[in-house]
């Protein structure tokens, strides 16, 4: 045997080292397991509550919440994605941050000096910081749109830099297709301000021009009449958010008058519901026998009539 070998540890001295060092190191895995246990419970517990109470106040909601709540974003389903998907993320966060400090805590123990490895670590993070800067910037801005749910997959947003239905949404990039089917990867730390048309309510407007020489009361009635009938059409009601309301006569240009009608309704739909209105009142007008506008002169190039 070389003498110059390290020698090995006695039996005595193993069950002191085990009574001492490793006692404690068992404890200290023992106490990571236990925290991290109880952390990923009560996350759990915040998650199922969260979910069940949304559930709750939709489910005791009557139609116009039911509507409004899906047009804002928060119906069951949305609300149960966006709930675990920071669930997730929390539940990640916690298990880095007890696992870090157990490994720390345990490698104190072993006798591995922290301080030149803390020194290290730190050298090397802020290398790393300055070097992932858009990266640390888009993770960060991933998180706050997640957590504030400013969008999610389905809606239709406007970037800055494209227009598009969000296709998918993670804590780097967001992608999205516009009208054209043009697929655009947009990443979120570049995103300055987000335009939600599919949260919130829209607006319908609907312009009806009709003959100067009409009575305004008369057609002011007609054009009620039949944005009521729409308000009370049960195919409509999934639609519409608020009845239909007449504002009245919007302009009067030469011998047109303008009659302005405004409809609440979901996101998205305010321009089926624009054309069944507007169908609408043309019929109800035409029946009525309600002067259009009358034509406009064609001048020629001129300025002398043909």
């Amino acid at each position: 045997m070389n003498p110059d070998s390290p020698a090995l540890p006695t039996w005595e001295q193993t069950q002191q080292w085990l009574l001492t060092d490793g006692a404690r190191i068992l404890l200290t895995i023992v106490i990571a397991m236990t925290a991290l246990w109880a952390l990923r419970r009560v996350i759990d517990r915040v998650v199922a509550t969260m979910t069940s109470r949304s559930a709750r106040r939709l489910a005791e909601s009557g139609r116009a919440g039911r509507v409004l709540a899906s047009a804002t974003g928060l119906d069951n389903e949305r609300q149960r994605q966006r709930v675990e998907t920071v669930g997730s993320l929390l539940r990640s966060v916690v298990t880095m941050t007890v696992a870090t400090l157990a490994i720390l805590t345990i490698m104190a123990l072993i006798g591995i000096p922290l301080g030149p490895l803390l020194a290290s670590a730190g050298v090397a993070g802020v290398a790393l910081g300055f070097g992932a800067q858009s990266l640390v910037k888009d993770f960060l801005s991933g998180v706050f749109m997640i957590i504030e749910d400013q969008y999610g997959v389905g809606d239709v947003i406007d970037t800055g830099e494209a227009i598009g239905t969000v296709e998918e949404v993670t804590l780097r990039i967001t992608r999205l297709r516009d009208a054209n089917g043009v697929t655009w990867y947009v990443r979120n730390g570049e995103i300055i301000r987000i335009g939600n048309r599919s949260q919130g309510v829209a607006t319908a407007t609907v312009d009806m021009p009709v003959s100067y020489a009409e009575n305004v009361d008369r057609v002011v009635g007609i054009i009620r009449e039949a944005a009521a009938e729409l308000g009370a059409d049960p195919d409509w009601q999934e639609q519409l958010i608020e009845p239909p309301t007449v504002l009245g006569v919007e302009s009067i240009i030469g011998t047109t008058m303008t009659v302005r009608t405004v409809i609440t309704c979901t996101p998205g739909e305010q321009f089926a519901v624009q054309r069944e209105l507007r169908e609408r009142l043309k019929n109800a007008l035409d029946s009525a026998g309600v002067m259009g506008p009358p034509p406009t002169p064609f001048i020629g190039p001129t300025g002398g009539k043909p």
